[in-house]
């Protein structure tokens, strides 16, 4: 709980802004500008960071100078024009001076464990990477952490690495052989920016109100933040607060006898007159006894608190508080229980050179904290693959301002088991993330689950089946989005499978055909319709290059069912961009399915270039 506490605090504002006062005031950067970083080709690129407030800012780059000023809040931004990829160079701003600097294509890779694999897990299959050689492939690891609280600026630690072999072992894997590949293919400088967490579930990386509107049964973010928040510091005890809108109670009383009905904490408020005589004098108060705890503040300014029940509440009221006219005594009273209150027959009174103002009668009051709401809240994030919007608060939108050339999504193994919310959640999650980094068409590559657990001799249905076509349905149906299939590649009894090579270069294919825009087939075969003929179901795909064939041998992993809906392993034929399925056990066939399992083991429908055909089914049970 101390670990989330510490997250929460360290990340609220920017190091410059915590400087002490006369501390020499310095430009400060986000955590991923710095040496050896990637930015973003032939597109405007936004540089920025924290200052004092009206220093200004010079940043040069590529002989051009690009000036601004801290604004009120000690935040500074400029764009540098559409850069031509290239590099190393240097960037100077004020006195900090990054090196080693590339213009290229900047990606962001995000998921869970699977994205997060790093690279050493894989020498062993792929001994190469162990003399990796490439100055011109980066990758940045943003470092973990939740909040509840939006975050300006990633955690601390994140640092550029190269593609040579003395860094390259702090790559992650997926990571690794994209860049490769696309540096191959395009030979211009790779940014691998990874920003993901082992175990996470899609629900962390949500912007918290579009979660609250896509879960509404689920407790909404806002509701634990208010429930926590403690508004009345600073606020309830200022002379000139307008309370206007408080209820009123009559002091003294329990808060069962007043009808509060609540655990936490209640703020009270009650004016009082002081003659010219006494103002400025110092003076005692009396608040009798209370339940449980109180803070008491006259005029804003602290007097005296007690911890719990049972002490009689005496307090002094330093010289130069009390003024002339109305004065307001402000009371913060908790207790975790109802049973709050101010105990009836004690004296509540404030006493100044023999003076007695009582402070008996009408009260304002106003409900404050919950009990236990802060607790709650840490709970809800002390597990930060379950904190719901706690790495979009911490792990993406600090990232607003960067430019990408696309992002990969590799997640989905936590949500299997809630696989009928996975399309709208990631859709949804789509929007919200090219909202957030400011660019409506920013490309998604989701790359589709991978086999796992142990095959069944039997057609079946499961979890991670339905994920993978709530996956494929998302990216059918936002544009700009695309997937790659990949349930040949996973290991049945491994769900971090160590082939990420071959990931990749499907990631890439479909990058090459929809981003880069060459002509390759870069989309995997693609259910389109079907239709019955003489007791046989005629399947036509779409993207299938020159035609369907079977990888090795005849075709298998092919069910069909009656209107029994009862699958039973089917013959199958390619032909052309069509599959013929057909079984002497069903006679009147109405539904197919094709690598319908949580491990498809055997699949083999390919299009003429190799590409595995997309899971389906044309069944909606």
């Amino acid at each position: 709980m101390k670990a989330i506490n510490r997250i929460i605090a360290s990340l609220a504002l920017p190091a410059a802004l915590l400087s002490p006062a006369g501390a020499e005031a310095k430009v400060t950067l986000p955590g991923m500008i710095t040496d050896k970083m990637v930015i973003q080709r032939d597109a405007p690129v936004k540089i920025w960071g924290w200052c004092e407030p009206g220093e200004k800012v010079s940043v040069r780059f590529r002989d051009v100078i690009y000036t601004a000023q801290g604004d009120g809040k000690g935040e500074w931004q400029v764009a540098l024009q559409p850069q031509t990829p290239g590099g190393p160079f240097l960037m100077e701003i004020n006195d900090i001076t990054l090196r080693d600097v590339l213009v290229g294509d900047l990606w962001l890779m995000s998921g869970q464990s699977n994205q997060e694999l790093d690279i050493k897990r894989v020498t062993g299959l792929f001994p190469e990477v162990n003399v990796s050689d490439n100055n011109k492939i980066r990758h940045f690891k943003v470092p973990k952490a939740t909040s509840p609280y939006p975050q300006k600026d990633i955690p601390q630690g994140g640092v550029w690495r190269s593609g040579v072999a003395s860094e390259v072992m702090d790559w992650t894997a997926l990571a690794y052989f994209l860049a490769k590949e696309a540096y191959e293919q395009t030979g211009v400088p790779q940014g691998m920016l990874v920003s993901c967490l082992g175990g996470s579930s899609i629900e962390t990386w949500i912007e918290p109100e579009l979660l609250s509107r896509l879960q509404p049964e689920q407790v909404a973010l806002k509701d634990l933040l208010e429930a926590a928040a403690d508004k009345g510091e600073g606020t309830y005890t200022l002379t000139d607060f307008d309370d206007s809108a408080w209820k009123s109670t009559t002091i003294p009383s329990m808060w069962t006898d007043a009808g509060i009905d609540h655990k936490g904490t209640v703020w009270y408020r009650k004016t009082f007159q002081i003659p010219d005589s006494l103002a400025g004098r110092q003076a005692s108060l009396d608040l009798g006894t209370l339940v449980d705890s109180d803070r008491a503040y006259v005029n804003g300014i602290f007097v005296g608190m007690t911890p719990y029940q049972y002490p009689p509440r005496h307090y002094s009221i330093p010289a130069g508080v009390l003024r002339e006219g109305v004065n307001v005594l402000s009371v913060k009273l908790d207790s975790p229980w109802p049973g709050g209150g101010f105990i009836p027959d004690k004296d509540y009174r404030i006493s100044c050179d023999g003076t007695v103002i009582d402070l008996k009668g009408e009260w304002k009051y106003t409900l404050g904290r919950e009990a236990g709401a802060l607790q709650k809240l840490n709970a809800a994030y002390s597990n930060q693959m379950e904190a719901r919007s706690g790495l979009y608060n911490t792990m993406l939108l600090p990232l607003a301002n960067c430019n990408f050339k696309g992002v990969v999504w590799y997640q989905g193994e936590s949500n299997a088991g809630r696989w009928n919310e996975y399309e709208k959640l990631l859709s949804a999650m789509i929007g919200n993330w090219r909202e957030t980094l400011g660019d409506s068409n920013l490309p998604f590559i989701v790359v589709q689950l991978p086999n796992f657990m142990k095959a069944q001799t039997d057609p079946t249905d499961g979890g991670w089946a339905r994920l993978r076509e709530a996956q494929m349905k998302a990216a059918q149906k936002t544009p700009h989005t695309y997937y790659t299939v990949n349930y040949d590649l996973g290991e049945w009894n491994d769900i971090h499978p160590l082939n990420k090579k071959d990931v990749a270069k499907r990631v890439w294919k479909s990058a090459a055909e929809n981003i880069y825009g060459k002509k390759t087939e870069g989309h995997a075969p693609q259910y389109e319709s079907m239709q019955i003929k003489d007791g046989k179901a005629i399947i036509t795909l779409s993207h299938t290059g020159k035609g369907l064939k079977a990888r090795d041998g005849r075709l298998r992993h092919f069910a069909i069912a009656g209107a029994d809906r009862k699958f039973v392993w089917a013959d199958a034929v390619a032909k052309g961009n069509k599959v013929i399925v057909s079984s002497d056990l069903v006679k009147e066939p109405v539904a197919v399915r094709y690598a319908w399992a949580d491990n498809p083991e055997g699949a083999n429908l390919v299009s003429s270039e190799g590409m595995p055909a997309a899971p389906f089914r044309t069944d909606d049970w």
